[in-house]
């Protein structure tokens, strides 16, 4: 949004500010000022007026001109074709500097002298926009031949371009910024003169009819203008200018300019436009279109409100019959709709779906007057309109939670004046309980915290006191941050084992689950509309996905992969949980001297050591598999505290070989079964551990888990710490038997064991084994 500091002078009293101070308070009321520029038009550059303008008698396109520049006449040689004898204009005398660094000097310019230069908008450092020497009018206000151009404020104004956030179109107007200006500055707006309807005038009713729909959601008013010889003022075009927007027509011109001053958004259409042939009378309807779009007809499409303007229906020439159109519409409702079926827009589209201003006659009365001062227009009498309902939005808040929010006391008065100079209706406040009336132009207020963003906006965030920071909020831990913490801490551990994460669709191919035995959704409970067909059902395991990974990876020539995913699976039902999967293929470590670069294969045992790494101890017993991945011969479940948590095995060679990979290992395990919590310290004896083998003889079919049992069970010493295999032996010579060496650690907490002792503990041992499995030492 571009201002200067004169424009906005229209509109409030900024005569005793500086523009350091306003570029401040702009700042500090959340109006972010992006850059600023000075015009600089330097010394000896003057007001002055042609008395005479006559043809060179030596160049057609040159003349000679009598200025007056105050303090006398000077003689210049002019080559601007719209010079002529009246003009006031902007004289460099002889010694200025102009901006490109050229000194005037006397010269003689074809035999006649010349003692100074008529200088055009660029010249003198400004926009250009005019061809040919400034023209200047009473548009500039008061000035005097030989005074100094730079003295004037037009001529030495500040141009200062704000970045406004989304939720400020009420700001993308010289009023809007200056009515922020207002309450910051507590100073008043300056009263803008309305424009007057005459008694004797024809009314607009004559020429002008509208038919609309019911219940449509915009606000419209129409005026109708003779135009005559209208000429736009030099501020005008010099400030459209600075803002970078040029019109095809001079009314256009003005309208934009008018738009861009009060934020009313307004257009002209021709008046011929909206008249039938061999009718008198302009015939409006207003109505919505196929899109949903409030539409202007009058012989054919005219305008979507708030969108685009047709180029047939725009005013051409500078003479005739017009309407004026000033329209609001909410910003929410055409934002909307511009959302749900796009259409081209046009320059005024981007007001309207930010915010423009409601108040549609502040902005026909300062156009009209515009037009009628700088014209010999004739307007119609009174306004044909369309109007929604709309009651204000009401917000109430208490001091007591002002204060809250903000974390200091601000003084009532104060909060009062401040909804007061924002134009806040508060009349129903009693009180310490502020009712507060939103004005329709702030549609960003809609709840407390808006309010008091308001007020710290204007009190300015330097003037709240800092305080130290206490945190006094309860603990508000839940389920879910404890499973992200859990969650968290075993990823963390997975990837301190050296697996790598990954992670897939929460979709799979159901063709290869149901190939490898998986139960997957029900199919009235299947996905509608899959993404692929080759992710078309719910996942019911998370190991599939990392095989083909996997499988990715070794055709990338990958020797080693280590994989893992925490993720959701779910039941036929789509049921969901959450499942912990861990795969390890290729080699068990990285090529290196200490291998001759022949690293050895992953098998079974190191794997089950490298899942132990990341959820820690557990044990494994036989069992047999439920899906076609598992190897029939090396495949177990997942024990922890007694509760069967997960599966483990190699995977199957066909499926191995199919997917192109190495030997492979899985394990899938239930993540809510998975020991998570605080950590509980145990007492740990102070006495030497002692250490002993057993090698017993066993039938080749007895499991290791029937020895664990029995022994747990039936040998109650204390201190029997914990045994494990250590070793297992297969001989001819055996039979139908092996050799199982079993390691048992013993402690006490009160004393180092005698030799007696221990003796004792590991006979009751095998006596136990003897008595109910029948097995002994070998």
């Amino acid at each position: 949004m571009i201002v200067t500091k004169s424009w906005l002078n229209e509109w409030i009293d900024l005569h005793d500010i500086s523009t350091e101070h306003l570029l401040r308070t702009l700042n500090s009321i959340g109006l972010e000022v992006d850059s600023v520029r000075n015009y600089a038009i330097p010394s000896k550059i003057v007001f002055g007026h042609v008395l005479e303008c006559e043809r060179h008698p030596d160049a057609d396109k040159l003349s000679v001109c009598k200025v007056d520049i105050g303090t006398s006449v000077r003689q210049i040689v002019c080559g601007a074709a719209n010079v002529r004898t009246g003009l006031n204009v902007v004289v460099a005398t002889v010694g200025a500097v102009m901006p490109s660094g050229l000194v005037i000097k006397p010269v003689k310019l074809r035999g006649v002298d010349s003692e100074g230069m008529i200088c055009s908008a660029s010249e003198i450092g400004l926009e250009s926009f005019a061809e040919g020497i400034l023209e200047l009018d009473e548009s500039l206000g008061k000035f005097e031949l030989g005074q100094e151009v730079s003295m004037n404020p037009i001529f030495g104004d500040d141009i200062i371009e704000i970045e406004l956030t989304a939720n400020r179109g009420d700001c993308l107007s010289i009023r809007g910024v200056a009515r922020d200006l207002s309450a910051a500055l507590n100073r008043p707006m300056r009263e803008q003169q309305p424009f007057e309807d005459e008694d004797r005038k024809v009314g607009i009713g004559r020429i002008l009819s509208l038919t609309h729909d019911k219940d449509l959601e915009i606000n419209l008013r129409f005026k109708a203008i003779d135009l005559q010889e209208l000429k736009i003022p030099f501020v005008v075009r010099l400030r459209l200018a600075q803002i970078g927007e040029t019109r095809e027509t001079d009314i256009e011109s003005l309208m934009l300019y008018a738009t861009h001053s009060s934020g009313v958004i307004l257009r002209a259409y021709e008046y011929d436009y909206f008249c039938q042939e061999g009718e008198q009378i302009a015939r409006v309807e207003l109505k919505d279109d196929e899109n949903g779009y409030t539409t202007l007809y009058g012989t054919k499409k005219a305008s979507t409100i708030g969108i685009i303007q047709e180029d047939e229906a725009k005013v051409k020439v500078n003479e005739g019959t017009i309407l004026l159109e000033a329209s609001y519409i909410e910003p929410e409702t055409i934002a909307k709709k511009m959302h749900e079926k796009k259409i081209k827009s046009g320059p005024m589209y981007y007001r309207t779906s930010r915010g423009s201003e409601p108040e549609l006659n502040i902005g026909l009365d300062f156009v009209l007057n515009l037009i009628t001062a700088n014209s010999r227009s004739s307007v119609y009498g009174g306004t044909v309109e369309y109007c929604d309902n709309y009651e204000n939005t009401i917000v109430t808040i208490s001091k007591e939670e002002i204060d809250s929010f903000i974390g200091m006391s601000i003084d009532k008065a104060k909060i009062t004046k401040i909804f007061k100079n924002l134009g806040f209706e508060t009349s129903k406040s009693q009180a310490n309980n502020f009712v507060v009336s939103i004005p329709r132009y702030r549609h960003d207020i809609v709840n407390k915290q808006d309010l008091v963003e308001e007020i710290v906006r204007l009190v300015g965030i330097d003037n709240i006191q800092s305080k130290p920071f206490t945190f006094t909020e309860a603990n508000r831990t839940t389920d879910d941050f404890d499973l992200y913490k859990k969650r968290r801490t075993y990823r963390h551990k997975a990837a301190q084992s050296g697996f790598f994460e990954s992670v897939h669709f929460v979709f799979d191919d159901k063709k290869f689950l149901q190939e490898q035995g998986f139960a997957t959704t029900k199919e009235e409970l299947e996905l509608l509309n899959p993404i692929v067909n080759t992710l078309d059902t719910l996942r019911p395991t998370l190991m599939c996905a990392l095989l083909k990974a996997a499988s990715m990876n070794a055709k990338n020539g990958y020797k080693q992969v280590k994989l893992f995913e925490v993720g959701s699976v779910f039941s036929p039902e789509r049921e969901e949980s959450l499942k912990m999967a861990l795969l390890f293929s290729g080699d068990e470590s990285q090529q290196s001297i200490r291998n001759a670069g022949r690293p050895k294969k992953v098998d079974f045992g190191f794997f089950v050591q490298k899942i132990a790494d990341v959820i820690g101890r557990f044990d494994l017993i036989e069992a047999v598999p439920t899906h076609k991945l598992a190897h029939l011969y090396q495949y177990a479940h997942i024990v922890i505290d007694g509760e069967v948590v997960g599966e483990l095995f190699k995977l199957d060679p066909t499926l191995q070989e199919s997917l192109d990979l190495d030997e492979t290992f899985v394990c899938e395990i239930e993540f809510s079964k998975l020991p998570y919590g605080l950590k509980v310290a145990k007492e740990s004896s102070k006495f030497q551990a002692s250490l002993r083998d057993l090698s017993l003889l066993i039938p080749k079919n007895m499991s290791f888990g029937r020895i664990r049992t029995l022994i747990e069970e039936s040998v109650q010493a204390e201190e029997l710490v914990s045994f494990y295999p250590v070793d297992i032996y297969e001989d001819d010579s055996l039979g139908e038997n092996k050799s199982l060496s079993i390691r048992f650690v013993l402690q006490s907490s009160q004393k180092t064991l005698q030799e007696e002792e221990i003796t004792q503990i590991m006979e009751s041992i095998l006596s136990a084994l003897k008595e109910n499995l029948g097995v002994g030492l070998r």
